[in-house]
């Protein structure tokens, strides 16, 4: 029975609230799990069941596959669409307030490969890169704009404090991009793929990094000397020294700033005591 036909065998509506797209073509679905890079050696974390079908493909590329679905109306659905897939397991809870701590102690190593609601798109990559200790790796479906801040370049517009985030977690390319139509039901805007791979690139106390970044960014309309004296409270001079120090112009806005500046910056305010180390004191 195809997963429409199971859909509708069970009444099951699609609730708009919780961003419900489901993708069903099996090419894209392979795709996907291709470019994750999983194996039978892999774990993985898949955010979003829907109706089953992109956690089925994991599956059979996988050792295990563990799935979070909010909408546990899908149970029914799930039942029978993964019935026979032993290696897979669904818990009904809401990914972005479970404990991210307790699901690595108990599965180690993983990979995260889904379809993401767009509602909460930027909140789980970011929850993901800045706690995911054993994440070895993001591929994701996302709206095709912020596919596009994801893996944007410092100067640019799409520039902004998730990339920079991200970029601390390691790489990030669009793999494919996805057409609206390929939805049920179909949405307004068109979609990607994101891989995000995580590599050892910068050596920094992540921490200070995301505080940083965070108040580089605080408002983009600002330069980045007056988002520093305004983040941490520091006179307009030592600020303006501390640039000038990493041949920063006064003028500049956070946007410019690659991700190594951003890690030099952070480690300079370190130094300077602005900033502690994690353990050492309460970063603001």
């Amino acid at each position: 029975m195809e997963i429409g036909q199971t859909l509708q065998k069970y009444n099951f509506t699609f609730k708009k609230k919780w961003g419900q797209n489901f993708l069903t073509d099996q090419n894209l679905l392979r795709a996907i799990v291709s470019d994750a890079g999983v194996d039978k050696d892999t774990t993985v974390v898949e955010i979003g069941t829907g109706a089953g079908a992109l956690t089925r493909a994991i599956a059979e590329r996988a050792k295990r596959v563990v799935s979070f679905e909010i909408d546990r109306t899908l149970a029914p659905v799930l039942s029978e669409t993964l019935a026979g897939v032993e290696n897979a397991e669904v818990v009904f809870a809401d990914f972005e307030k479970y404990d991210l701590n307790a699901l690595e102690r108990e599965i180690g190593e993983y990979v995260v490969v889904a379809n993401l609601p767009y509602y909460v798109t930027t909140p789980i990559v970011m929850k993901l890169v800045e706690e995911g200790e054993n994440c070895r790796g993001i591929t994701v479906m996302v709206q095709e704009e912020v596919a596009a801040r994801f893996a944007a370049r410092e100067g640019t517009a799409d520039y902004g404090a998730v990339t920079a985030a991200i970029a601390l977690f390691g790489s990030c390319e669009v793999t494919r991009r996805v057409p609206r139509t390929m939805f049920v039901p179909r949405p307004n805007v068109d979609s990607a793929v994101v891989h995000i791979q995580r590599q050892a690139r910068f050596q920094v106390d992540r921490k200070a990094y995301r505080a940083v970044v965070r108040a580089a960014f605080f408002n983009r309309r600002k330069t980045l000397v007056n988002n520093l004296i305004a983040a941490f409270g520091m006179p307009r001079e030592q600020a303006e020294s501390l640039l000038s120090e990493l041949g920063i112009e006064k003028s500049a806005r956070g946007e410019t700033l690659s991700p190594d500046m951003f890690c030099r910056l952070t480690q300079k305010m370190i130094d300077s005591q602005i900033l502690f180390r994690q353990g050492q004191n309460k970063i603001s």
